[in-house]
């Protein structure tokens, strides 16, 4: 079984995919790290601003067991995977990857910005995970413990703005996915009600 999760940054898709793959007993990948990884290999080898050549070159010799996961998860590094993400050739780079990650047996969870509509189509469940860009900035900025919480709404918005507006496989919802607006629920909640949509897709 293939679950897909997809959402905007700091919506709780990473909490709740977890989650799930915990419950079923499932693999889980982390989609937006293989684009961490290719934002951070793209600073480290070819400075910043960070140009095409560099992402590309970073995408296709890509080792994720180079990278740590503290370094990964810097405001920096997430700003770099949204960058290096709107070029098509390194989309195309890491597709592989996930598709044949998904169909590892029993099932896998991934999550993602385009899980649902590009790397698994055909997945089994599909949810797409939201809540409003303040909400999403208050949870970044308590996870960063940063203290400019503007700023950090700012980014939000800038980096929804480059996921919505790319050409290639922009964020959006699929059209058989359930919404989930997490803004008023806990975590708790938020994973009862994924499960839930899951169940109602399972494979006999």
């Amino acid at each position: 079984m293939i679950i897909a999760v997809d959402g905007p940054a700091a919506a709780g898709k990473g909490t709740i995919a977890r989650a799930l793959a915990k419950h079923y007993g499932f693999h889980f990948l982390d989609t937006g790290a293989l684009y961490r990884m290719v934002g951070l290999a793209a600073i480290r080898s070819g400075g910043e601003p960070i140009t095409a050549t560099a992402a590309i070159a970073a995408a296709r010799t890509l080792d994720p067991s180079s990278f740590v996961d503290a370094d990964l998860r810097t405001e920096k590094v997430g700003a770099a995977a949204s960058i290096v993400a709107v070029i098509p050739e390194v989309r195309a780079a890491l597709l592989d990857f996930q598709r044949s990650f998904a169909r590892k047996a029993p099932g896998a969870v991934l999550d993602g910005r385009d899980i649902g509509t590009v790397v698994c189509p055909d997945a089994h469940a599909k949810l797409f995970i939201t809540a409003s860009a303040e909400v999403r900035a208050r949870r970044r900025q308590m996870e960063l413990g940063a203290s400019d919480y503007e700023a950090v709404l700012a980014d939000i918005r800038a980096r929804d703005a480059r996921d919505s507006q790319r050409a290639t496989a922009p964020l959006v919802a699929a059209q058989d996915a359930v919404t989930l607006d997490t803004s008023g629920m806990d975590i708790g909640e938020a994973v009862a009600a994924a499960v839930a949509v899951v169940e109602a897709r399972r494979v006999p």
